[in-house]
């Protein structure tokens, strides 16, 4: 028992820390408990195959083809239209599509799909988006409440319940929990996000999320950093290749666009091309180039090769028409870096955004700082915003890393267009048939073999682009962690450790009650939720909760409900839930408004849980 206790506790120091990867800290565990013969081999990989794992692999695979195809975001930006301008209508529609998309979406995959079509339908209605972003992690979290595949830990007690020999839980026995839930957020959050979250953002969030391309250019001080000359017809540049000048080692510049004019000008007609700069684009006569580097380098360029320079006020057309930097194919954008980003800690050099993406990246910010010199050997870390440059294609194109990165920084324009793939409709029958073969008793399937058989169905009737981009959806991280952890429990209860805690818990709280063991088990699911991962925490309290209803002769159901509502209703940290995180940046969040925000909001829903938990499902 001392060494399965001693495993633990640095297991949980470990995953507290966060400077060892969780999956890492997990296999470790397993080793340990291999090593000193608390498990037998069998026992130890016993959570690789464990159904629920196979089911969480299947789940990641199909929540990632609704994705690739549009579907979500077809069904979700269009409900949200209907918000229309009105603040109270789309904080509501927020919480309840976020909560529905949840429901059958890991939480994560929702909060990235939601932020750029939130932040788009905010800035269009005149709002802030920082009074609904906050709210949108945590209705993720809520929705994943209300079925059997919402989140992990729904699976976790129901592993724990069959086990035990109890009667499996239904794929809408998690409902009624989950709309209570989401009923409870929406009642406290409405007030608390108008006193505590910002109206107008603070400083440059407005700007930040870059919905208007002018917002961008002054918040980034592109007029100040990239630098428009023209080649006029007696310049030395002309005829010359990018190559063969040679701008980085002689003045450390580079040029980033050229810009064209193509055949007569006319108002109503585009007549400016615009290409990335290539080393081998040739220049001519009446180019406009956008260099970039710090001004007295690219003053130098200027007077040596007898250019003319543009203020920031003249456009390709017309010398003084009181526009600034019009973007006509290639535009800019903002990409917010999700914290699974393998990008993280590269610099942007090592990145090759250009050779793999087609852009540039024209600045930083990071938190309130911007970073826009010597860019190439500037290391990326988690929560960076990054303003990058390029077609307005293959800007789209970074949507689908959607594991790298969230796009921010369209123009209202282009955020605001929906993607209908042609799949969309086979990806909406295949879930729908998931959901039916997990829902209905009569077709005899189990919940496994539906994931299984839905998984398949997506990737050959080409909901992926091929089966490689299946495989990326899957958040392998996740997947060892739970499978890792899964045998801990069984070290818990072969040692006697899971006895012993709830043995400590039923003489301490069971002599008030079952009510008051309840209470018990579920703040301390939740405190513990706060430091380690809701997976993490449900698989350490899930036998715990089991012992102590067994322990005081009570149906353990309620317990276990009490886990799972706990583990994943964690608010009050930035860093408890991968949503929580995601938003913090682009909501320009401080730790404080967690606390003002959250801490309430979890409290209130532990204490809802305890009185509505026994109603829904009797102690006896």
């Amino acid at each position: 028992m001392i060494i399965t206790l001693i495993i633990l506790v640095i297991a949980s120091a470990l995953f507290v820390s966060g400077k060892v990867r969780s999956d890492i800290v997990a296999l470790g565990a397993l080793i340990s408990l291999l090593v000193f013969q608390i498990l037998t081999p069998e026992e130890a990989l016993s959570g690789f195959s464990n159904q629920v794992v196979i089911m969480m692999i299947g789940l990641f695979v199909v929540g990632g083809a609704i994705f690739q195809t549009g579907l979500a975001k077809m069904i979700s930006s269009r409900l949200l239209k209907l918000a229309g301008k009105s603040e109270l209508k789309l904080f509501l529609l927020v919480m309840l599509v976020t909560g529905g998309i949840g429901a059958f979406v890991s939480n994560t995959g929702t909060v990235a799909l939601m932020l750029p079509i939130v932040v788009s339908l905010a800035y269009n209605a005149g709002m802030s988006p920082s009074r609904f972003l906050m709210p949108l992690a945590f209705a993720s979290s809520m929705g994943g409440m209300m079925t059997l595949i919402g989140t992990p830990p729904n699976l976790v007690i129901q592993d724990a319940l069959t086990s035990a020999g109890y009667e499996p839980l239904s794929f809408f026995s998690f409902l009624p929990v989950g709309l209570i839930c989401l009923a409870t957020g929406i009642i406290v959050l409405l007030p608390l996000s108008k006193i505590f979250l910002p109206k107008e953002g603070n400083g440059h969030s407005k700007a930040g999320s870059g919905k208007t391309l002018n917002q961008l250019v002054h918040e980034y001080s592109l007029s100040s950093n990239l630098f428009r000359f023209k080649a006029s017809e007696k310049s030395p540049i002309v005829g010359h290749t990018i190559l063969e000048l040679d701008l980085r080692s002689r003045y450390g510049i580079d040029i980033l666009e050229v810009r064209r004019k193509r055949g007569a000008q006319h108002r109503f007609l585009k007549t400016v091309t615009q290409k990335l700069a290539s080393p081998d684009t040739v220049i001519d006569e009446g180019d406009i180039l956008y260099v970039r580097g710090n001004a007295e380098a690219a003053d130098r360029f200027l007077n040596d090769y007898r250019m003319e320079a543009l203020d920031e006020h003249a456009t390709e057309l017309s010398s003084q028409s009181g526009e600034t930097f019009a973007f006509y194919d290639i535009g800019i954008a903002e990409i917010l870096l999700m914290p699974s980003s393998t990008m993280i800690n590269r610099t942007i050099k090592e990145a090759g955004f250009r050779d793999k993406y087609n852009v540039n990246i024209l600045g930083i910010r990071r938190k309130q700082e911007y970073i826009l010199q010597d860019l190439g050997n500037a290391r990326m870390h988690n929560g960076d915003v990054l303003l990058v440059q390029g077609a307005w294609s293959d800007i789209a194109r970074l949507e689908s890393e959607d594991t790298q990165w969230v796009v921010l920084g369209q123009p209202l324009a282009e955020a605001a267009k929906v993607t209908l793939d042609y799949k969309a409709p086979v990806a909406a029958v295949i879930m729908i048939l998931m959901i039916a073969m997990m829902v209905f008793d009569f077709i005899p399937v189990a919940p496994v073999t539906a994931v299984m058989i839905a998984g398949i169905l997506m990737v050959i009737t080409g909901c992926f682009r091929n089966v490689e981009a299946a495989y990326k959806t899957i958040n392998w991280e996740t997947i060892v962690l739970f499978a890792a952890m899964l045998p801990m429990s069984l070290a818990l209860e072969k040692t006697g450790v899971s006895e012993y805690i709830s043995g400590a818990l039923t003489s301490g709280l069971g002599e008030y009650g079952p009510v008051a063991l309840l209470a018990g088990i579920y703040f301390t699911a939740s405190l513990m939720t706060m430091f380690i991962s809701n997976t993490v925490t449900a698989v350490l309290m899930a036998p715990i909760a089991m012992q102590s209803a067994v322990q005081m002769g009570v149906s353990p159901v309620p317990f276990m409900f009490a886990v799972t509502v706990a583990a994943s209703m964690c608010f009050a940290s930035p860093f408890s839930t991968p949503p929580n995180t995601l938003v913090m940046p682009a909501g320009q969040y401080t730790f404080m408004d967690y606390i003002k925000v959250g801490l309430p909001l979890q409290i209130i829903m532990g204490i809802v849980m305890v009185v509505v938990l026994p109603l829904l499902f009797p102690f006896q």
